[in-house]
């Protein structure tokens, strides 16, 4: 591997090359702003060393695993844990020469440009993984997480990171939250607030969870009033522990506005599992835009996930559970499935609603003509499957044009990786500085203009939306 080209992702036009390293050269060192993303709280709550290279690499990054699932190989193999909580008993050496012998499946992939600038950036690592060179690096790189260099606070504060957002459920104690406030440690990790498993009727023990959030709400959630006080109570807790903004996982981007007794009537039938998928899809919707009236009181800036068949093979959701990289992209209705929402809060701009989507053929035909003229709506940027430097690229090339820079949020990294954080971001980085350069050379964009745009990308407009 040794080192990694300096000029990676920038135009192979000198001229251009020159410039979006010069752009590049003012943004690379900001701080990160990561608003939204997956890292386990417990990491930075209790500031152990990460146990082996196996379970910080491949164990926990479903970029990784499911492309390893693709040439057959099972997750019991790769010490992912199942569904119950057991782990099968596999040595985790074993389990990253399994990786290094399949590194190869990684070519062209943005995962690949992730795992090498995290091996050569934060361990050093100057061979290229493969069978021969396994044990060498694995030997290097557990050397290290032995240390206190190496553990999840010291890395944290290495990689710049000036704030990061997790993802809970509504249901969650936050108890890790709270272990780090309580610590007295000055990193700022926050929550966000997470309700699918208590507003989507098809989701497991959705009943369940709905009870349990009355207890913890102390509330009556069986009763539609008692269910949105409790909401509002536990996105109040929430808050307490630095949250700033709501996840909305569905599967489409459907809305309602219901009437109160219609909602009521839903909600007693989503209670009592007697839902048809319409009326589940329906009462999604509707508490979408419940949400984000509750935002206009609370000031939670609300994202939309949709688009995803969520844990789309039975026979590993039931073996493995959910979010083990079998949830795929669908083609996705924006400009119908948003107007009952926009209709009642679209042009509140106290309102930030923040769009995302799997389906790249909306970028241009209604992303960015609504985010270009609703006052509550951005773009999100890239999201999953998209988050590569061609599909940074082309998330530029068909939103600009229409929605402009200052419609859209910055980047986020939206990772259960930890060590894929800082290289994620420069990825954006120089993406968004390849584009910029671009619109300078070819007179859309002013010279001097041009490094606050990219100061903009890569920091402020993260940290604004969101409001961190």
């Amino acid at each position: 591997m040794s080192d990694l080209d300096d000029d990676r992702l920038f135009p192979a036009d000198p001229t251009l090359r020159r410039m979006a390293r010069q752009l590049y050269d003012g943004v690379r060192d900001l701080p990160i702003i990561s608003p939204h993303g997956h890292i386990d709280p417990r990491w930075f709550a209790q500031d152990q060393n990460f146990a082996n290279p196996s379970q910080l690499f491949v164990t926990p990054d479903h970029y990784v695993f499911r492309m390893l699932q693709s040439q057959g190989i099972p997750l019991d193999a790769l010490g992912v844990p199942r569904a119950d909580g057991t782990v099968a008993d596999v040595d985790p050496r074993e389990v990253w020469r399994l990786f290094a012998q399949n590194f190869h499946l990684f070519r062209g992939t943005p995962s690949r440009m992730w795992l090498d600038h995290a091996f050569h950036d934060v361990f050093g690592v100057t061979d290229r993984l493969s069978v021969t060179s396994a044990d060498s690096i694995y030997d290097q790189i557990d050397a290290q997480l032995q240390t206190d260099a190496f553990r999840p606070r010291a890395l944290f504060e290495r990689f710049n990171i000036e704030a990061i957002s997790t993802t809970e459920s509504a249901i969650d104690d936050l108890k890790w939250h709270r272990m780090i406030r309580e610590s007295g440690w000055t990193g700022k990790v926050v929550t966000a607030y997470r309700p699918d498993a208590v507003v989507d009727p098809a989701f497991a023990g959705f009943a369940d969870n709905v009870a349990k959030m009355g207890e913890m709400a102390g509330e009556d959630a069986t009763s539609w009033q008692g269910y949105l006080a409790a909401h509002r109570n536990r996105r109040d807790y929430f808050k307490s522990f630095g949250a700033t903004s709501s996840d909305h996982g569905h599967s489409s981007a459907r809305t309602e506005d219901l009437a109160q007794d219609v909602a009521a009537q839903l909600f007693d039938k989503a209670l009592q599992g007697t839902c048809t998928d319409d009326e589940a899809d329906a009462f999604r919707g509707h508490m979408l835009t419940e949400m984000a009236r509750m935002s206009l009181d609370d000031g939670l800036v609300l994202q939309i996930h949709p688009g995803a068949f969520r844990n789309h093979s039975d026979p590993v959701a039931a073996r493995h559970g959910r979010d083990k990289g079998y949830d795929i992209p669908m083609r996705t209705d924006y400009v119908h499935a948003l107007k009952p929402l926009l209709d009642a809060v679209g042009h509140r701009a106290d309102l930030t609603v923040i769009l995302f989507t799997l389906d790249e053929t909306t970028y241009a035909r209604e992303l960015a003509p609504m985010a270009g003229v609703y006052p509550c709506l951005r773009l999100g940027p890239p999201w999953w499957f998209h988050d590569s430097p061609e599909g940074m690229m082309r998330f530029r090339e068909m939103t600009t044009e229409t929605a402009g820079f200052y419609n859209t949020v910055g980047f986020n990294d939206d990772t259960r990786a930890f060590c894929s954080i800082p290289a994620r971001h420069d990825v954006a980085r120089r993406v968004d500085c390849a584009f910029l350069a671009n619109l300078v050379a070819t007179g859309r964009l002013a010279e001097d203009e041009a490094p606050e745009v990219a100061h903009d990308l890569a920091y402020r407009l993260a940290k604004q939306a969101y409001r961190l």
